[in-house]
């Protein structure tokens, strides 16, 4: 009896609903920790949002300037924008993780935990692809400063929110 609960036990929190569990909750601590750095430290990336919008730091291109937004006023709308999208995501992210750990815990259906970790890891994706490397790097030629470049970082945003969706989105057997 002993060795089919360990069984049991070696299955269930071994199995790919702990995992998707396990990395949903990671993504989420992380936008957690990430939107809770820019509330209570604002001006660091707040100088952040700015230098890369106004492209101060860039090669200055007369063919893309154009693109460089000065106001501090739309800067730091874009940069409360982008906290409220982090907390968003992490708090979505945070109810998958407490959605998986019901159904791993109750072997019920995760459908709903795959739905919500879904929707917070594609917001992440979009967060970091779309408006860091894509606007950022692209639009604004994020690239080109040495002082403002927030690729490196938004590329490893982007590889971990991937891989979770990944687990998340694998499908799985009963006693997988």
């Amino acid at each position: 009896m002993a060795g089919s609960s360990g069984r049991g036990v070696l299955r269930t929190l071994g199995g790919l609903p702990a995992a998707a569990t396990a990395v949903t909750g990671t993504v989420g601590l992380y936008m957690a920790l990430v939107a809770f750095g820019n509330i209570t430290d604002f001006g660091t990336n707040q100088q952040f949002v700015r230098h890369v919008l106004a492209m101060d730091t860039t090669f200055h291109d007369k063919a893309l300037m154009w693109r460089a937004i000065t106001s501090h006023a739309v800067a730091d709308t874009a940069y409360v924008a982008i906290i409220a999208w982090e907390t968003l995501s992490a708090l979505v992210l945070i109810a998958a993780t407490v959605l998986w750990a019901r159904a791993v815990l109750r072997d019920g259906d995760p459908s709903r935990a795959r739905g919500a970790s879904t929707l917070g890891l594609v917001m992440v994706l979009l967060l970091f692809g779309a408006g860091f490397v894509a606007i950022g790097g692209e639009w604004f030629s994020m690239w080109q400063s040495k002082a403002w470049n927030g690729l490196d970082a938004a590329s490893r945003d982007i590889l971990l929110a991937g891989v979770s969706l990944i687990v998340v989105r694998l499908p799985h057997r009963d006693g997988d």
